[in-house]
């Protein structure tokens, strides 16, 4: 058996997640800046899931497990820091179902009202002293409702993988057949669906996953091929603050993808500015680290063609306002 055979989600579920997407989530553009090209000193190309329903890809794996559920499940349960949260919601109300979310009390507000705002019950957990995976499970057995995980779900990386199958068409359609592509992780659903796109339809793309400094638990755990776990901490990309690849998403990111980077806040702040400015894109801290890694860690892409995910944009406005002040464009921002 190969090792492929024997990952928890294959390309056939992706691509029955694709179909049940359709008319439902956004085909974001790659997009392209000159100015980016040139501080990078290759092409960067740019897929843009900030621009997706509930403004992040989230969506695409909340709608892909929500629709594969029975008819009778009457309500769902997620845990979130915000973008899983706001998708699980919008696609549990398309559904026609309820929703809980279990989100941390330090969340950025922006991502509290939006789950709201598409119906969602909210229960808020501390961080430090909570268990918010034991928390969920409690209230789903209590509800006899079914549990959604923002990535350890096979039909949420299959949606996610609907972002690779993107990738490679739009790719080749710019005749672009070889490129690193360096995609924002926290526990890997969506590195982990686009690579296992890729490996099937575009062989000449590798994924490489890209971290904060000091959260890189999956660089880590590649680097030595097991996982590694770390403290769980808040961050500035708070969208990507995980510490430790999921159990469903390890295998694959171990199969299929190429070494990880870790970028700093200061990178992410600059790349956040650099996206406004030349893509007019707004891009939360977590979904800036691969443009970030692009931009600033030329010396690790050895492709003439990179493209980055540019995952999320629910960013508080004075998160968003701090990156245009200091993100500092025209500064050196090299690692």
């Amino acid at each position: 058996m190969s090792v492929t055979a024997a990952l928890p989600v294959d390309l056939a579920r992706i691509e029955a997640a694709a179909v049940r997407l359709a008319g439902r989530a956004r085909r974001t553009p790659l997009l392209n800046a000159p100015g980016l090209d040139r501080i990078a000193g290759r092409q960067v190309l740019v897929k843009a899931e900030c621009l997706q329903h509930t403004g992040s890809f989230k969506y695409r794996g909340a709608w892909a497990a929500l629709s594969a559920l029975p008819a009778d499940i009457r309500g769902v349960i997620a845990c979130s820091s915000g973008n899983h949260a706001q998708a699980v919601a919008r696609a549990a109300r398309q559904s026609g179902r309820h929703a809980l979310i279990v989100m941390p009390q330090d969340a950025p507000r922006i991502k509290i009202a939006h789950t709201r705002a598409h119906g969602a019950e909210i229960v808020f957990h501390d961080r430090a002293t909570q268990d918010r995976d034991a928390l969920a499970a409690s209230l789903a057995q209590e509800r006899g409702w079914a549990l959604i995980p923002p990535f350890d779900h096979a039909d949420v990386i299959a949606g996610q993988g609907s972002v690779g199958l993107e990738i490679a068409a739009q790719a080749q359609a710019l005749g672009v057949d070889e490129a690193q592509v360096l995609v924002c992780c926290g526990g890997g659903g969506l590195a982990s669906g686009i690579a296992l796109a890729l490996a099937a339809h575009a062989p000449g793309m590798r994924v490489h996953t890209v971290e904060p400094e000091g959260f890189d638990d999956v660089a880590q755990s590649l680097a030595q091929g097991r996982i590694v776990r770390l403290p769980q901490r808040t961050g500035f990309c708070d969208a990507i603050v995980t510490p430790a690849p999921g159990n469903m998403t390890w295998p694959i990111l171990r199969a299929h993808c190429g070494p990880g980077l870790a970028v700093s806040d200061a990178q992410v702040l600059a790349a956040m500015a650099l996206a406004f400015e030349h893509l007019k894109l707004v891009v939360e801290p977590g979904g800036a680290v691969a443009l970030a890694a692009a931009l600033f860690h030329g010396d690790r892409i050895a492709t003439e063609t990179v493209i980055v995910t540019a995952s999320g944009g629910n960013v508080d406005r004075a998160v968003f306002a701090r990156a245009l002040r200091e993100g500092a464009p025209d500064a050196d921002c090299g690692a």
